[in-house]
């Protein structure tokens, strides 16, 4: 099982595109993707320059990413 890497968030958001998601707005500091196909999944990243690793276990729990896809990257 490979470990988390440490990414930022707007790294997380460029690899949420290429699985089909679309930033559709930014609140303050978190930016909120939807997903261009069904089931149309809402994800909201936050922008710092490191996402903890709970937080970024979570998004990849939210969008349906395996962790393994996320080493790709």
């Amino acid at each position: 099982m490979p470990k988390l890497p440490r990414i930022s968030g707007k790294e997380f958001v460029k690899i949420l595109e290429k699985h089909g998601y679309r930033t559709d707005h930014q609140t303050g500091s978190h930016i909120i993707l939807r997903q261009v196909l069904p089931p149309f999944r809402r994800a909201t990243v936050p922008n710092h320059s490191e996402l903890s690793k709970g937080t970024l276990r979570a998004l990849l729990r939210q969008t349906g990413i395996d962790k393994d896809e996320l080493s790709k990257y």
